[in-house]
């Protein structure tokens, strides 16, 4: 069924060269959309837009408005804030993992908001969707740079809602949980633990996003059960942590495992060669997985 919001509409689609972000930009193409791929990886935009015949404006989300704006004969109806970037971690993360994280998951939604809301204020229409993720709604253990930076998408989401939503702008936040994107597969550990288990596709999230759309649902959710979630940790916010850091605990045990396995293989193998258990690099890619940024999307 095509969404009648969706037919004829021009859309920008950030960090759609993979994942859920090109997953989103078919999807709206198939629904009779103009599409705008974007990426930092222009190789990657340019192979989704010749794909479903869209257009193609690379490079960093922050600032693609005006470009894509053009591409799309001299307007965007519906911008879809997809490019994010998961960085792990905690305090100790340094400065810049930090900072990388709020200009990506927050400032650019910022960016893109302040650019098109004249246009969609003028004419009383427009819709912005936020790749958020569950995340923004609980918490992800092991990752303090992204848990936070998605909480504030949601918050800057919430408030475009409802400072705006009177004046025909409307908006969606998206938040699933694992998703079988690039992403999961770099968070390692903390991602086997809580996100594997129950991750869908890409194209899942697509379609939660167009019924979404179609419903004008604000808060979307590719994972029914978040809802749940996000009640009892409103409700009993006490339990809800006591039993994250539960989960904390099963991840921190997994992880000293994991560790454990990898000086076993790296004593067996120096018996042979002193070099081998530097190569194989498992040691350290047990923390690499918490602390090295993956982008949404861009790689949700």
């Amino acid at each position: 069924m095509v969404v009648e919001a969706v037919r004829g509409a021009r859309v920008v689609v950030t960090g759609a060269g993979g994942g859920i972000g090109a997953a989103l930009a078919r999807r709206f193409a198939a629904e009779g959309a103009r599409v705008v791929v974007n990426d930092l990886d222009a190789d990657a935009a340019r192979a989704v837009a010749d794909e479903i015949g869209a257009a193609v404006v690379p490079g960093d989300a922050s600032g693609i408005v005006p470009a894509a704006r053009t591409a799309l004969g001299g307007g965007v109806d519906i911008f879809c804030a997809n490019a994010g970037v998961g960085t792990g971690g905690g305090p100790e993360a340094d400065d810049a993992a930090w900072e990388l994280a709020w200009d990506v998951n927050v400032m650019s939604h910022v960016r893109a908001a302040r650019a098109l809301l004249p246009e969609w204020l003028e004419r009383g229409q427009g819709r912005f969707v936020s790749t958020v993720s569950a995340a923004g709604l609980l918490t992800m253990i092991g990752a303090a740079p992204y848990s936070v930076t998605k909480h504030g998408a949601l918050a800057f989401a919430e408030w475009l809602s409802l400072t705006y939503r009177h004046r025909g702008v409307h908006v969606h936040a998206v938040c699933p949980q694992g998703v079988r994107t690039a992403m999961l597969r770099s968070t390692g550990v903390a991602g086997d633990l809580v996100l594997a288990p129950n991750a869908i596709e890409p194209e899942d999230v697509a379609q939660a996003v167009l019924d979404g759309i179609a419903a004008d649902r604000f808060l979307i959710l590719p994972h029914p059960e978040v809802a749940g979630y996000y009640a009892a940790r409103a409700a009993e916010p006490g339990r809800w942590l006591r039993g994250m850091n539960k989960l904390q605990r099963s991840y921190e045990e997994l992880r000293a495992k994991e560790a454990g396995q990898a000086e076993d293989t790296g004593v067996a193998g120096q018996a042979e060669d002193t070099g081998k258990a530097e190569d194989t690099g498992k040691t350290g890619q047990a923390t690499e997985s918490a602390t090295t940024p993956a982008r949404e999307g861009e790689p949700a």
